[in-house]
């Protein structure tokens, strides 16, 4: 599920959202994903109407991490608060391989 961009404006509680955007296919890192959401948000996200967005990243812990990860920056958060974009970060467990 990596990056989901959603729009909620004008729906109901309970409406499914409108989809927008799909971000970073197949990449499961976070750091990796904030990353390409900070570039979106820079060329594509800018650009939205104020109104009730979602970006769901969909994440799985990196193996034997131990400290360090992602930032997301100030500029990134500002466009997010000026399009009324909140961010959902949803973790998964990491795919285990196959004993087979």
């Amino acid at each position: 599920m990596p990056i989901n961009i959603l729009n909620y404006t004008g729906k109901v509680e309970g409406e499914k959202p409108e989809k927008l955007d799909w971000l970073c296919d197949g990449e499961w890192e976070l750091p990796a994903q904030i990353e390409y959401l900070e570039k979106w948000l820079a060329s594509t996200g800018k650009n939205f109407e104020s109104g009730a967005y979602v970006a769901d990243v969909g994440f799985s812990p990196r193996e034997g991490a131990c400290g360090g990860g992602s930032v997301l920056t100030h500029e990134s958060m500002a466009i997010m608060a000026s399009i009324g974009m909140n961010l959902f970060l949803s973790e998964y467990p990491g795919m285990e391989e196959s004993s087979e």
